[in-house]
Order: C-alpha cells, then sequence, then structure tokens
C-alpha cells in the first residue's frame, strides 16, 4: 500500500514537539512492515543542510486568492526507511521557527499552512496512481485541509477517488483556527464554509477541515478519543466527533527503544536491565550530584516538562509546602512560564540539598533524570498520549501520572490493582489528589520488596512503534476499502 504522511514537522528536518518525532518514528515502523511510505513537510530554515535532491517535475503555482506562490519540491532519502519530501518557499518557510517566534505565532499562519496543504495536494494529484491502493494521512490543524481537498477535489481528479483518507488530531487545544476572510484562500466554494463545513463560531478552522473531511479519524490514546466526545475536552468539536464516533479511532504512540534503553543507554553513567537493576543506584547517584542533591535514602520525585497550567505547574505552585512536607528530594526540568520559572528558582535556593533545577530542554539530560529518578511526576490536566511515562517505565522509575488521556491508557494503578500495578495515578486535578497519591507512593517505595516489583512490571511493558504501526495498518486498510466502496457505488 502507498501511504502519503502530511505533516507540519518531522525530524530530522524539523521538530517542535512531539509531533516531529511521530513523523519519523511511525514512518519508519510502517516501511520496515514493508509499505510504501512517502512524508510531506514544509522546507523549513536549516534544511538546506541535509542532502536534498530537487524535484523539478513537482513545481507547483499555488493560488491563494491573495497572492500566487511557488511550490518546490526537494527529496531527502532516509537510508533504508521511508522517503521525505519537502515543500519549499521561502518567504513562508525559510524562518527562526515553525510556527512562531518568541513573539508568538505568525500573523500569516493562515497563508503558510493554506499554501503547504494545496501544494501538497496538487503534487498528489500526479504522484497518485489509481490503480494502486493508496492512503493520505494528514496530521493535526496544518494539514487538515488535504483530506477536505480529496473529498471536495475527486471529480476534477479521479486519480484520488480510489484513495483512502485519514487525519490524525494530536492535541485539539490548538485547531488552527483563523478569519473567515482567510477561507478564500482555500480556492474551496463558499457552501463549505457552514457550521457543518469548516466555520466554527464565524472563523475558518483547519481542524474541523481534517475531521470533516477524512474518511476515518485517529487521535492518540483510547482515554483522549473518549475525552473528546466531552465540553471539556473537545474544545468547542465534540458535537461533530460525536457525529462522527463510528469513524473514529485512536492508537497510542510508541517508543524507539534502540534510543530509550537502559541497558546500553549512551547517555547514562550506569546501566541495568530488567535482570540485573543495580546499574540503576549508579544512575541515582549521578542524577543527586548533578542538582546538588543530597546523598539521602530519600526517593527522587522528577518532572521533566514544559513549566505550563495545563502541565500541572499550577498544581505544583500550590502544593509545593506539603510536597516538601514528605520524605522526598524534588528534581525539575524544562522551559516554559516567567512565572513558574521564578517560582522554581525560588524554591529551589531556599531548599538547597532537597530541590533542584535545570530550566533548559536537554535530551541527554532527559535520559540521566529518567534513568536515576525514582519516581517520575506527570500531574497534567490534559496530556493527549505522552511519551515521558513510556520512557520512564522503561527505566524503572515509577510515573505517577494524573488519570487523563495517554496518562491514564499506559499506567496501572498499584493502588487499584495491588500487585499489578506499573505507576501510581490520581484522578481529581486538586493539588490534595496530588499530595495524597504521592504520600502512599513513597509509602510504598520503602517496602522494597513490593516497590520492585511495581518497577519490573513496568520496564516489562511493550510500547514499541511495531504495535502502533501494526495498528495503523488496519486503519489504512479500513480506509482504502471505504474508498473502494464509493468508488464501486
Amino acid at each position: 500500500m502507498r501511504i502519503y504522511f502530511i505533516t507540519p514537522e518531522a525530524v530530522p528536518c524539523s521538530r517542535a514537539g512531539g509531533l516531529g518525532d511521530i513523523s519519523y518514528h511511525l514512518p519508519r515502523a510502517l516501511s520496515e512492515l514493508g509499505e510504501d511510505v512517502t512524508v510531506f513537510v514544509p522546507k523549513y530554515r536549516g534544511a538546506e543542510e541535509l542532502p536534498l535532491k530537487r524535484l523539478e517535475g513537482l513545481t507547483r503555482n499555488v493560488d491563494l486568492s491573495i497572492s500566487r506562490r511557488t511550490a518546490e519540491f526537494y527529496e531527502y532519502g532516509i537510508e533504508g526507511a521511508h522517503r521525505l519530501v519537502l515543500v519549499g518557499c521561502d518567504d513562508l518557510f525559510d524562518r527562526p521557527g515553525i510556527y512562531g517566534n518568541e513573539f508568538g505565532d505568525y500573523d500569516d499562519n493562515a497563508e503558510r499552512f493554506i499554501f503547504f496543504s494545496k501544494a501538497v495536494f496538487s503534487a498528489l494529484t500526479e504522484l497518485m496512481d489509481p490503480s494502486e491502493p493508496s492512503v493520505i494521512h494528514a496530521h493535526d490543524w496544518a494539514s487538515g485541509l488535504v483530506p477536505m481537498y480529496a473529498k471536495a477535489c475527486q471529480r476534477e481528479f479521479p486519480a484520488l477517488a480510489g484513495a483512502g483518507t485519514v487525519f490524525t488530531y494530536h492535541n485539539l487545544s490548538s485547531q488552527g483556527t483563523f478569519p473567515y476572510y482567510d477561507f478564500t484562500m482555500t480556492g474551496l466554494d463558499w457552501s463549505h464554509f457552514t457550521f457543518q463545513g469548516l466555520e466554527f463560531h464565524g472563523q475558518l478552522n483547519l481542524t474541523k477541515a481534517g475531521i470533516v473531511g477524512a474518511m476515518l479519524i485517529s487521535t492518540v490514546s483510547h482515554k483522549y478519543a473518549r475525552e473528546t466526545l466531552t465540553p471539556e475536552q473537545g474544545q468547542g468539536l465534540e458535537g461533530l466527533l460525536k457525529e462522527r464516533r463510528r469513524d473514529l479511532r485512536s492508537v497510542l504512540h510508541g517508543v524507539d527503544y534502540s534510543l530509550w534503553d537502559p541497558s546500553g543507554d549512551r547517555w547514562t553513567p550506569g546501566h541495568f536491565t530488567l535482570e540485573d537493576t543495580s546499574g540503576k543506584a549508579e544512575c541515582r547517584r549521578h542524577l543527586q550530584k548533578l542538582f546538588g542533591l543530597e546523598d539521602s535514602p530519600l526517593p527522587v520525585v522528577a518532572m521533566v516538562s514544559r513549566l505550563l497550567p495545563r502541565k500541572g505547574m499550577d498544581l505544583i505552585f500550590k502544593a509545593m509546602p506539603e510536597l516538601l512536607a514528605l520524605p522526598l528530594k524534588l528534581v525539575f526540568m524544562g522551559t516554559g512560564e516567567d512565572q513558574y520559572i521564578s517560582f522554581l528558582r525560588e524554591t529551589a535556593s531556599r531548599n538547597p540539598g532537597r530541590v533542584g533545577i535545570k530550566l533548559a530542554h536537554d535530551p541527554p539530560l532527559n535520559h540521566q533524570i529518567l534513568a536515576g529518578a525514582d519516581i517520575f511526576l506527570c500531574p497534567s490536566r490534559f496530556e493527549p498520549c505522552g511519551l515521558e511515562q513510556l520512557y520512564a517505565l522503561k527505566y524503572g522509575t515509577v510515573p505517577l501520572v494524573r488519570a487523563t488521556g495517554g496518562l491514564d491508557d499506559t499506567v496501572l494503578d498499584e493502588l487499584a490493582h495491588p500487585g499489578s500495578g506499573t505507576g501510581y495515578k490520581f484522578s481529581d486535578y486538586t493539588p490534595e489528589a496530588m499530595v495524597s497519591t504521592l504520600s502512599k507512593a513513597i509509602a510504598d517505595f520503602d517496602d522494597k520488596p513490593k516497590w520492585n516489583g511495581v518497577m519490573r512490571r513496568g520496564m516489562q511493558e511493550d510500547f514499541s512503534w511495531d504495535r502502533s504501526a501494526t495498528a495503523y495498518q488496519e486503519i489504512y486498510r479500513q480506509a482504502a476499502a471505504i474508498a473502494r466502496e464509493r468508488q464501486d457505488g
């Protein structure tokens, strides 16, 4: 099957968050399962450092109503894996950031990503062979128009009639909502700008374009799929998602265990395995030294996260006196809002030896934290999937999470399932619930046989990309079948 994977970011060309990693690992895993995968991504600043080959025959002129721009296409081959095609237009993409800079989102993001979607769709009309089964898989708002074009333009481009379409929303807190007049750039008939179409409270919504246009919809955890059917997490799209509930699927993210493996991690001072965890003690000593913590038996509780309210920093802020009253040491790493940066700096200065902070995004240090900590704290208000808790499980660092989204799906609560759990969970989004659960986890930490059981069960969990890719293969087969049925009908 030919799979056309459309994404606004993809490693090694670009990355703003987890989507960039997913857009590398999932296509790679699909390729290893025998699928023919082509990834389309904008050509951002810095991509010229890669060995790119210009695809002369794919150059396209893209009409955006207010402007006419040229899209140039470049290929970057990933050895033994998928094909990566970059869509270039320096006026729109040769900038310091993907979506914005230190002052916020770019004002012309509607133009930038409508251009990207139109350019990719135009290329697909030439690349796709109607005699071969194929699927278009678009990700998040920045590529949401592609399945909409495939739906709206089938008569104009018969080669697309047999193609299945899938749209994955990774996080509904960002939907690509723009003023209504930006709709003219899409080139779609105004009949699509309705409540049943792309209109959203008088504005253009590109996530809605993907949901309305695609044959099947997916998101990144089973719990998040259910949560987005509610007003609390649906962000205004819960009604539309309820209407399409039968077409909604969910697949958890995966882990690249060649990078995240405590038995041979190049970033950690010690190595350990499920059979022999003694090397974790060396990682623990190293971590304490790095963060200026006292060397004591108290559990090291770590939080690696963006320092934002939705990541639970408001709970940390409110609960800090109660947290420091517990027998523990705290480690924080991340960047984010100034109020939380100042708060953590002050907390660390007042509690030397017990609280350590690194205000940075440091991937090697992330490995060292997850290898050396005893408990990984993730108290997010919402978390569509989450990856850090999956890494923590593999490194024998017991996750303590709020029961939301992928955190709920991937951690089995030891308090609710004694002797079977892989971590600890709390449900109410309150400082009291978080502190109470942490207190119970610390009590279990002092019971070494019990704690070792929780650790080992977590280390045995398998969240490899092969599992995710196999699940997506089934979704692709379903989408292709829907396309064939519509074509035959």
